[in-house]
């Protein structure tokens, strides 16, 4: 069926280390119509890097490709090969709170500088034909107030239609990046607000999501919703997806019949020389609540690494758990 919703009615976030090429794939044999998030790459990263940093697999999409950086001339031809690999959407970070991202002018400190985003946004839209969005919070600092995020969606909003909004501050200092996402207090509320005065903009909304409920509760009073952690140590969350939010005839996913779809492409990419390992991290969170998943964690844990580590692994691992 066309799905006929909005693109980022629900995504999986942006998470370094973690939302890999292989992550995404294995999270595609869930969902088809959830929109997939690259982790952050920065600008200079791609400009300079000795290897491609921008390869996937197109069976991935659709993926947003997620931009760091502040130099609207560096993001505008990173945004450019983007397009040109096929991405579905540019995403500008503006939303991580790491001292490493602020030390190289990106992530939750630029909603100090709305100008400067606006810039990098323009920038963008004009080299590229697909969608260019920004992830970011509902404040930073002592700069929470509501009148202040207002003002910086009006800076933007010009050059940018769709916003992923962090329903918490960002503090750049004193709190790590886990703590950035746990301690300051999630506000909703804020977030909903935006929609009702923005209504012709689109607006998702990502922090503490863990439920399918949940999801559809937001989905009343936004337009999309980001899930980050839950998505991934719990991806059989991913396989009630189209189904509940797209399509009502989709079927139900279950994790064992994800991880089976994966073989050919494990295969394909153990021919590359690819450890078996990196590939199954991705999966060892597939059977909350199910019977013998510790006895899968901990086979693929002890095993997967090993030199010539193959399918029979994953195998053996499943042959643990009783699901279906």
């Amino acid at each position: 069926m066309e799905n006929t919703y909005y693109r980022g009615r629900f995504s999986v976030a942006p998470m370094l280390d973690w939302t890999t090429r292989h992550c995404r794939y294995f999270h595609r044999q869930f969902t088809q119509h959830s929109l997939l998030y690259s982790e952050m790459i920065t600008a200079p990263a791609i400009l300079h890097a000795k290897y491609d940093l921008l390869a996937y697999d197109p069976a991935e999409n659709p993926v947003a490709l997620q931009l760091g950086g502040s130099d609207p001339e560096q993001l505008a031809t990173c945004a450019k090969l983007v397009e040109q690999r096929g991405y579905a959407e540019i995403n500008l970070n503006v939303g991580c709170p790491s001292d490493r991202v602020q030390n190289g002018m990106f992530g939750a400190c630029l909603m100090g500088n709305a100008d400067l985003v606006a810039r990098c946004v323009e920038a963008m839209v004009n080299e590229v034909s697909i969608p260019v969005t920004v992830k970011h919070r509902i404040g930073i600092d002592d700069l929470d107030s509501y009148e202040f995020l207002c003002n910086f969606i009006e800076k933007i909003q010009p050059y940018c239609r769709d916003f992923i909004v962090h329903a918490r501050k960002a503090w750049l200092s004193g709190l790590s990046p886990k703590q950035n996402r746990e301690i300051p207090p999630l506000d909703y509320e804020r977030v909903y607000q935006l929609k009702r005065d923005f209504p012709h903009l689109n607006i998702s909304i990502n922090g503490g999501i863990k439920t399918i409920d949940e999801i559809k509760h937001h989905l009343q009073f936004v337009d999309g919703v980001m899930v980050g952690r839950e998505a991934y140590q719990n991806p059989s969350l991913l396989g009630e997806i189209d189904q509940a939010l797209f399509d009502e005839n989709s079927p139900i996913i279950t994790a064992k019949q994800a991880i089976e779809k994966m073989f050919p492409y494990i295969e394909q990419e153990l021919s590359k020389d690819v450890h078996l390992n990196h590939i199954v991290r991705h999966m060892i969170g597939s059977f909350q609540q199910c019977k013998g998943a510790r006895q899968w964690r901990r086979y693929l844990s002890e095993n997967a690494y090993k030199q010539g580590a193959g399918i029979e692994v994953i195998e053996k691992a499943l042959s643990f758990v009783e699901a279906n």
